[in-house]
């Protein structure tokens, strides 16, 4: 078999593989070992590279995120954030809607997930927006939409691994996160101002001084574990790892001793939960090296790197074809799973035409969690829809008009990379 004949067969099989909903960690392996025995590759090199790919220091991070964020969810941060975000915005037309927005801003600073803000977020609001005359689908819906914010905003898991597989440093990555997410927040609040208009939604007496201050306070506590990740990289005080080390330390002192909300049984079904996911990135990132190992060899991402530059060698242009594959791919597998496999095939591509990683890492994960509120496979329809019961189709349809601010903040992240590279530049 030619070397081009079992290049093909290798993402065949890898597709084939994915599409019948096979773990990535095994579908990147498989395909990878199969690809070395039909080649004659020793499948020592096999062991070689996932070694290579897990032995990182700054994969320490993850489980040190995941950790300090799960500390912060027990300890029942949730109530204290929304009340916060309501003497912030609730005077604004639509104000509950607005604070679904604004929370979902600070719990990204506190979880990193968009399903975890989701799912806490989401239990507490839509009840309550519907209860205050708001329609049960813009409910869900601008719930589904604000979660987006929850990998883009530090402490942001994709982020990490984006940095890990490409090789760019991840401290820079956490920082260049902040203002595309408020850029996708500010587009969902302008887009709610003018609906709540449209529908006359209520809103909320101007919150007083003392009962601003109160409601700060009160949430000052959650929001310290953003302000330490990034004061302490922005600093050059911590890396981004050990910064994520101290956040898992605050979030034991606020869930044991401030909050009092934190039991030991609670911790150690934290850390039993961190470990599995911790491990599963792990191997995933293993599984990655192999499959990246395989690209460079193979010399498969030079083909890409050819049929898009042979379309177009404008960087506009290169970064519209991008942003049409990651929103397709979004479609159909999870952000975390499509950056592994897609990542060490753009990066060439991008590089050709002089777009910076960073503000290219910012936009393939912006432009992959869109993906978790697209059918059919949107981790955030899928959380709403079991806490409202409304259908899956009904919940789609309510989407619709929310992707038209989502894709504008795309595009504006995508095409203006100052806003990505402004705060990065600051750590030079």
């Amino acid at each position: 078999m030619t070397s081009g004949a079992i290049i093909a067969l290798f993402f065949v099989v890898l597709l084939v593989l994915m599409l019948s909903g096979m773990p990535i960690a095994y579908s990147l392996g498989i395909a990878s070992a199969g690809y070395m025995l039909m080649s004659g590759t020793s499948l020592a090199m096999m062991a070689q590279r996932m070694v290579n790919g897990a032995n990182s220091f700054t994969m320490l991070a993850i489980p040190f995120f995941f950790m300090a964020g799960e500390l912060m969810n027990i300890s029942g941060v949730t109530d204290k954030i929304i009340n916060m975000a309501k003497a912030l915005v609730g005077h604004f037309k639509g104000g509950l809607a607005q604070v679904n927005i604004v929370a979902s801003v600070f719990f990204a600073g506190v979880s990193g997930s968009a399903t975890a803000d989701t799912a806490a977020l989401g239990s507490t609001l839509i009840p309550k927006m519907v209860e205050e005359g708001y329609d049960l689908d813009f409910s869900a819906a601008i719930t589904v939409a604000s979660s987006c914010v929850g990998p883009i905003i530090p402490p942001s898991i994709t982020l990490v691994l984006y940095g890990i597989l490409a090789g760019e440093d991840v401290g820079k990555l956490l920082i260049a996160g902040i203002v595309p997410g408020v850029i996708v927040a500010l587009f969902q609040m302008v887009y709610t101002h003018f609906y709540a208009v449209k529908m006359d939604y209520p809103s909320y007496p101007k919150a007083t001084p003392r009962e601003m201050g109160k409601a700060v306070t009160g949430g000052f506590s959650a929001l310290m574990m953003p302000i330490i990740i990034i004061g302490g990289t922005l600093s050059g005080v911590f890396t981004p790892t050990e910064s994520a080390a101290v956040a898992v330390l605050y979030g034991i002192i606020i869930g044991f001793f401030i909050y009092r909300n934190l039991k030991v049984p609670q911790f150690y079904e934290s850390l039993k939960r961190v470990g599995v996911q911790s491990m599963n990135n792990m191997f995933i990132l293993a599984a990655a090296a192999c499959f990246s190992w395989v690209l460079t060899i193979t010399k498969a991402a030079d083909v890409l790197v050819n049929l898009m530059l042979g379309i177009s060698t404008n960087q506009y242009v290169v970064m519209l074809m991008i942003l049409a594959l990651l929103m397709f791919i979004g479609f159909f597998m999870q952000a975390s799973q499509a950056l592994v496999v897609l990542t060490p095939m753009l990066l060439p591509v991008i590089k050709a035409v002089g777009i910076d990683p960073i503000h290219f890492g910012i936009v393939m994960v912006v432009a992959l969690t869109f993906g978790g509120c697209t059918p059919p496979v949107g981790s955030m329809l899928f959380v709403v829809n079991s806490i409202t019961k409304m259908g899956f189709a009904r919940l789609t349809k309510a989407m619709v008009p929310l992707y038209i601010p989502l894709l504008g903040a795309l595009l504006v992240i995508a095409f203006v990379p100052q806003f990505s590279l402004f705060l990065p530049g600051l750590m030079a």
